[in-house]
């Protein structure tokens, strides 16, 4: 047990260390500006959530963009009507997050497996539609909610000019740039809130794991029918991972409209839905540190290989003959820019293929591997073991 608590330890000031000096870490891969490391810390939260479900139940949600749209419209509301002063946008985010998931938490867990899939799935798209062109008043339609300057902002006592949003008064935009070892590194007060609130969610996330409620959560996923078998009623224990998995996303969603105080239903279609269950995937559903790399790889995708076009390529290419390099930019011009999304995909159907328990079951195969070639080189021959009497 003792063993155990230090590992947690361990593993907690790791992932601290690393995602506090993630500016650093990521620049000389050029994702290290502001509004790149954000996301990498908020979609983390987002599927850390996830996977709080998913992970440890084994119920597949379509339909958690609903809550991560539901969080960024609470969060702006609040923006316009009380203070630019982001805790109070996130607390209501996480609140309506975890209200809303209640609502549909209740309703979809009537069902399980596939059925239970389609239900958050048919929900999420119904909000969608509902912010999309019903609750225009409310959302603002098409254009998305955002903070004007005639807003009442109570709090705030009506302080003129542009309105940034703030942490008592530290801009979310400020940011420092500083030269390291001939690398401009910056250093933005945002992407700090969100990496604070990451590591935050990262430790409740590791407490959930090891305590007697996600073991609970864990059985669940193992054999459900033989629970109930022994009169244990399921539900309660799923219905809570749904609420917690749906305030994680309303906290997501929150700091998203943090970051820019805007909020559109863009964030509540199904193909946001299914990019946390691929980061959950590719990272390693069910394992703690899987769903933030799977977070960062998928959105290193979107806003690093997305950018690459043909004059970049062409640019790399330039050592081969004339004929040889149009040939090669021809076809590696299909998997980069809008064509990222192939890439993407034919990385998760080989890491499905070959290591279905994501990058983590590929980092531990490594380490496993290293370590055994290492006693193979370095221990001396084992003698065989004696027959059984």
């Amino acid at each position: 047990m003792t063993s155990s608590k230090t590992n947690d330890r361990i593993l907690l000031a790791v992932f601290s260390v690393l995602v506090l000096a993630g500016p650093i870490i990521l620049a000389p891969f050029g994702a290290g500006y502001p509004d790149l490391l954000q996301k990498f810390a908020i979609y983390g939260i987002f599927a850390i959530g996830f996977n709080i479900l998913f992970g440890l139940t084994g119920y597949l949600s379509f339909g958690h963009a609903a809550f991560l749209g539901v969080g960024s419209y609470a969060a702006v509301w609040m923006f316009k009507l009380l203070s630019m002063n982001v805790i109070p946008a996130i607390v209501f985010a996480v609140i309506v997050g975890g209200l809303f998931s209640l609502l549909i938490g209740y309703i979809s867990l009537r069902r399980s497996g596939i059925y239970f899939s389609i239900l958050t799935l048919a929900f999420a798209q119904m909000s969608y539609n509902l912010a999309y062109s019903v609750l225009t008043p409310i959302t603002n339609g098409e254009t998305g909610l955002q903070v004007t300057l005639d807003d009442p902002r109570i709090l705030d006592g009506g302080a003129a000019g542009q309105p940034f949003s703030n942490l008592f008064g530290l801009n979310m935009i400020e940011t420092t740039e500083v030269s390291i070892l001939g690398m401009a590194v910056q250093f933005n007060a945002g992407f700090y809130v969100c990496a604070a609130i990451l590591i935050g969610c990262f430790y409740i996330s590791l407490r959930l794991f090891r305590s007697p409620f996600g073991m609970m959560l864990k059985a669940v996923k193992s054999n459900q029918n033989r629970m109930s078998y022994t009169g244990l009623n399921t539900r309660p224990y799923t219905l809570a991972a749904f609420v917690i998995s749906g305030m994680f996303a309303g906290l997501a969603g929150g700091l998203l409209a943090a970051m820019d105080p805007l909020a559109g239903a863009e964030r509540m279609q199904w193909t946001a839905s299914g990019e946390v269950v691929l980061m959950t995937i590719l990272g390693g559903a069910g394992t703690l540190l899987g769903p933030v790399l799977g977070a960062g790889l998928i959105k290193y995708f979107e806003n690093i290989f997305s950018a690459i076009n043909e004059g970049v390529l062409m640019d790399f290419w330039s050592f081969l003959p004339e004929t040889l390099q149009h040939a090669v930019v021809s076809v590696s011009s299909l998997f980069v820019g809008e064509g990222w999304h192939l890439t993407l995909g034919l990385i998760f159907m080989v890491i499905v293929t070959f290591l279905p328990g994501g990058l983590i079951e590929g980092a531990s195969r490594l380490g496993r591997l290293v370590t055994n070639r290492g006693k193979g080189e370095n221990g001396a021959a084992r003698p065989a073991p004696a027959p059984a009497e």
